[in-house]
């Protein structure tokens, strides 16, 4: 195996590559990436059998073949050559790296390209299209709601399910949820609920450039993604997934509207002094304004009042101050609004922009 390309046409699919391998032991199959010439194609693939990964890019090959090198030098190797052509020569169980002009050269063992594990493939099944930005602002939207406990595995993902516009995708972690409900115009076909891991959306933001289009196809256990030429996979969560439906409100008696900034300024401010692992914050929302207030505790406490649009009875909140920032950090629009209707039931967080997302939060109990 013999070929020729540029620094930076074979860097950038590599960096990519790393994330689908496990660097735990140079000598383990999953640990190297996959390198094929042939017709000036050269073909990378990388996989840790859960997450799977394929591109092409054009080079010279000067004589045809495969091999695999542990990704993880290869790609530190690569970074540290000056910009320009490389010789990439894999023979006799040794690759060999030589920048055109230069005096360097590296080799690096190779293993059996034979013993590269199989990739999932779409078989009969087809892609289809959407933008590209969409879905990455429907992750966005969800995906810090996601619960990081194990046990509970089937909320490590994000849920998503077709609808007859579009689809929607939940995440939860069983204390708050987050929720899209998008419109698509382009033809979605008919699929199963799935529960995606969110390493997907990880690699999905690193291939992303926002602008074009994904194409995406869902099997019973695999969602694949391709933008271009590269190629990426990921096993499904497998689980029952709650009926998340439950826990939104139909209805709520009462609805303060204040500016997003004013709030997540002011969270940020009064954060600096919660001490306790429940993150727990109060909020004494009245029509004179919403007092956010810390607990007392021996560093001291916190208090700043926001502005407030609101008619009702005071009520006071008792929540993890997270579960709010984190939404209204990715929230549009200039306002948005708390709805609730007793203070210890859920609270639906909207943007005033009808927006098609929102968000549900679980108050703390006051006297815990």
């Amino acid at each position: 195996m013999k070929f020729v390309c540029s620094k930076e046409s074979i860097l950038n699919e590599v960096i990519y590559s790393m994330d689908f391998t496990s660097q735990r032991n140079s000598l383990s199959v999953t640990s190297n990436v996959y390198l094929e010439t042939s017709d000036d194609r050269l073909h990378i693939r990388a996989t840790d059998q859960k997450v799977g990964f394929s591109t092409e890019i054009a080079v010279q090959t000067l004589e045809k073949g495969k091999t695999m090198v542990y990704c993880d030098k290869f790609l530190n190797i690569l970074r540290s050559l000056p910009e320009g052509n490389i010789e990439f020569t894999a023979n006799s169980g040794v690759f060999a790296i030589k920048p055109e002009g230069q005096s360097i050269d590296f080799k690096l063992r190779t293993i059996n390209a034979d013993e590269f594990p199989a990739m999932e493939s779409i078989g009969d099944n087809s892609y289809f299209t959407i933008s590209q930005k969409s879905f990455n602002d429907m992750a966005n939207q969800t995906i810090f709601a996601i619960s990081e406990d194990e046990t509970r595995y089937f909320l490590c993902g994000l849920y998503l399910e077709r609808t007859p516009t579009g689809m929607t995708m939940v995440g939860t972690d069983g204390r708050r949820l987050s929720i899209v409900e998008r419109k698509f115009e382009e033809d979605i076909p008919a699929f199963s609920p799935i529960i995606i891991p969110p390493k997907f959306f990880a690699v999905l933001k690193k291939l992303s450039t926002d602008e074009g289009t994904l194409k995406l196809c869902i099997t019973e256990n695999i969602i694949f993604g391709q933008i271009a030429e590269r190629l990426f996979y990921s096993t499904l969560i497998k689980g029952q997934y709650p009926n998340y439906r439950r826990v939104i409100p139909e209805s709520q008696s009462y609805s303060s509207t204040m500016r997003i900034q004013d709030m997540l300024d002011a969270l940020r401010r009064v954060s600096l002094l919660v001490e306790n692992k429940a993150r727990r914050i109060y909020l004494d929302i009245s029509e004179s304004g919403i007092l956010l207030t810390s607990d007392e505790n021996e560093v001291g406490e916190a208090k700043e009042i926001i502005p407030c649009k609101y008619e009702g009875p005071e009520n006071k909140v008792s929540l993890n101050f997270t579960y709010l920032m984190n939404p209204l950090k990715m929230m549009e629009g200039e306002f948005f609004s708390i709805n609730f209707t007793e203070p210890t039931r859920a609270m639906t967080i909207k943007s005033e922009s009808e927006r098609d997302y929102y968000h549900v939060i679980m108050p703390m109990q006051l006297n815990a």
